[in-house]
Parts: C-alpha cells; structure tokens; sequence
C-alpha cells in the first residue's frame, strides 16, 4: 500500500481527473507514480511537460529507456525498473540487454558511454569529470545530446524518488533489484 494517496478516477478533484483522462487516452493507463504526482495537479502537469520535451529530443527511445534502467538499478526504485523493464522490452531491448543496463552498461559501445555517463552524474550530483564529456563526445554524443542524458538523469531521479518515497505499488510486471553482473 502506498505511504502518499494514490489519487483515482472515483477519489479525483475535477483539475485532478482531467489530468488523469488525459494520460488515461494517451497510454491506455494512469501509472500509479502518475496517480501520486496527481495529488498535486501542478506537480503532474510539470512532470508531464518535462517527459514530454525530453522525449522530443534527439535520443532514441532505446537509449532513453537504457538511462532509465541504470539509474532505477542505481536508485534502487523497484517500481521504476519494473516498468521500464516493461517499456524497455517493447522498445526492442532484449532481457541481456537489459541486465548490461542495470550493471551501468550496454551491448552498444555507443549507448553503454550514455548509460555509464548517466549513472555518474546522479552518483555525482552533476560532478562528472572533463574526461566523462569528453568521452560521451568521443563516443558520438552532441553537447545536445548531453545535456539531454542529463535531463533524462534528472527525470528519472525525481520518478525514482516518487516510487521509493510513497512505495507504490507497482502495477507493471514485477522486475526485483539484485545485484547484477
């Protein structure tokens, strides 16, 4: 059982039910870490349009959901690696691939120095180091595509913290952390 309210169709103010139709006919679903962002409306709604603009970027979505693996491995937010084990697995990323993820890697040189660099930054707190630029620049990346995996970190940290501060339940196939590999 959740520790923060877990707002539903039937418990939602009117703002708070608009909010969860909308994501209801764009997924098919309301996430239960979105039912809790909806206790407050204005949280929602910045989540919402921080998920969106970082998904308008030029990562792909397998690298996206690469970066959201590691760090939930990393945060320990057993909620957020079941669903992006979900999510991952119908972006195309096959079970290995995602077990070299939650270790802060990939079978992909390319992806494996974004996962890597992602994971430094949220264990660092953003102190990553000229050569951690340096070699996501090597491997390929933009300094838009850095500052991307950065906003990524920072999405991803705030819905690892929404998952292990309310300790939802999680409404995706259960993924349990283990140390990995």
């Amino acid at each position: 059982m959740s520790r923060i309210n877990v707002v539903t169709s039937e418990t939602a103010n009117s703002e708070q039910k608009e909010l969860l139709d909308a994501i209801q006919s764009q997924l098919g679903m309301v996430p239960n870490f979105l039912k809790v962002f909806a206790n407050s409306p204005a949280a929602l709604r910045a989540f919402l349009g921080l998920h969106g603009i970082a998904n308008e970027g030029s990562l792909d979505p397998q690298t996206r959901e690469r970066i959201a693996l590691g760090l939930a491995q990393q945060n320990s937010c057993e909620y957020c690696l079941s669903a992006h084990t979900a999510i991952g697995r119908k972006a195309g990323l096959s079970l290995e691939e995602i077990d070299a993820n939650r270790a802060g890697s990939s079978q992909d040189a390319k992806a494996a120095v974004a996962v890597k660099f992602a994971r430094s930054v949220a264990e660092n707190t953003g102190e990553v180091t000229t050569a951690e630029i340096t070699e996501a620049r090597n491997a390929g990346y933009s300094d838009a595509e850095i500052v991307e995996i950065i906003t990524h970190v920072g999405m991803n940290v705030l819905t690892n913290m929404i998952g292990k501060a309310s300790r939802l339940e999680i409404d995706f196939p259960k993924v349990s952390l283990k140390a990995v590999a």
